[in-house]
């Protein structure tokens, strides 16, 4: 859904200084913009008094800036010093409001003019500006797509929650021999089909199942066992996965789910579920798995409750011997 900026409030709260901070941000990085996708301004980690509801990301040639509450930055005044600063590089400056319904976008500056693509490490995945809430790509995970990258040559990857298949994507780049991906939208592997193709992919080496996975295991158990399997649910979804709930139930398929080892990425973003949630169930629920460790956060990413950031566990299972 797309709005003119002409009929944008002038003000969010009367304050004219938000708009400056904004700007003061942005221009640092304006020598660094180059093909690679980032992020740019990370005001959702709190590091950054008074821009909190603000993100901005770089998806060449678009500059992304999402507002998640009511903000305390004039917009067109905003927007009208921008225009005097922007680098050649960037060629539309798009605004999505997400705390309101439907999250709509208004271009700033430019046109969009699709297609638009995520690039990292020579991969390239499908964006749909102003047309959802969630452009189709998550940059803060890309320290779980170095940890796959590393990981996967040869192996049998399981991605549950694939959504656009981008850990798919990587996977097979990085030489495994076969990915399957679940997800319970169709739209969405339809989406992850089109990734593959896009880089060259579309092998036969990927598999895609809608399947509602609590509900439903037989098919994604036949077509294993897994040397690698990802846990990237949505924190919570009404009718289909609630983290707090329903996380348990994931690793306790574990068992059925994999190779003799395998190695496990078990992600969570769900700021109000602090980092010892998924050990804790680890713990009770598959003591045999042994924690290699929480992998890092991106420096694009700064939080200023580490707690409550992104959690990306790895995980390496060892099924018990049998006795005879």
């Amino acid at each position: 859904m797309m709005d003119d900026i002409g009929a944008m409030p002038r003000a969010e709260t009367g304050c004219d200084d938000g708009h400056k901070l904004l700007l003061k941000h942005l221009a640092n990085h304006w020598p660094q913009l180059g093909e690679e996708s980032r992020r740019l301004l990370h005001g959702r980690g709190r590091t950054l008094p008074g821009l909190e509801a603000i993100t901005v990301d770089w998806f060449a040639p678009v500059l992304f800036i999402t507002q998640f509450a009511p903000v305390a930055i004039d917009w067109q005044a905003f927007q009208q010093a921008l225009v005097q600063e922007l680098p050649q590089s960037v060629a539309v400056v798009l605004l999505q409001r997400r705390h309101l319904p439907e999250a709509p976008s208004e271009c700033l500056f430019g046109e969009l003019s699709p297609p638009y693509y995520a690039s990292r490490a020579g991969l390239r995945f499908d964006l749909q500006f102003g047309q959802q809430q969630n452009l189709g790509f998550f940059l803060d995970m890309e320290p779980g797509r170095r940890w796959l990258e590393r990981q996967a040559a040869g192996k049998r990857v399981l991605n549950l929650f694939a959504f656009t298949c981008a850990f798919s994507v990587v996977a097979l780049s990085a030489g495994a021999s076969s990915v399957v991906n679940v997800d319970m939208s169709s739209a969405a592997l339809n989406r992850g089909r089109s990734n593959h193709s896009l880089n060259g992919l579309d092998d036969g080496r990927a598999a895609y199942l809608k399947e509602n996975i609590l509900k439903s295991w037989g098919r994604i158990r036949r077509k294993g066992p897994y040397d690698i399997i990802i846990f990237d649910p949505p924190s919570f979804q009404r009718g289909s996965f609630v983290a707090a709930k329903d996380y348990a139930k994931l690793i306790r398929r574990i068992p059925e789910l994999a190779a003799e080892q395998a190695e496990i990425l078990s992600c969570l973003n769900a700021p109000e579920l602090m980092a010892d949630f998924i050990p804790g169930l680890f713990a009770e629920d598959l003591p045999q798995a042994e924690l290699i460790g929480r992998l890092p956060g991106h420096p694009d990413f700064p939080d200023a409750e580490p707690e409550r950031a992104l959690k990306l566990f790895h995980y390496h299972y060892r099924q018990a011997p049998t006795t005879g």
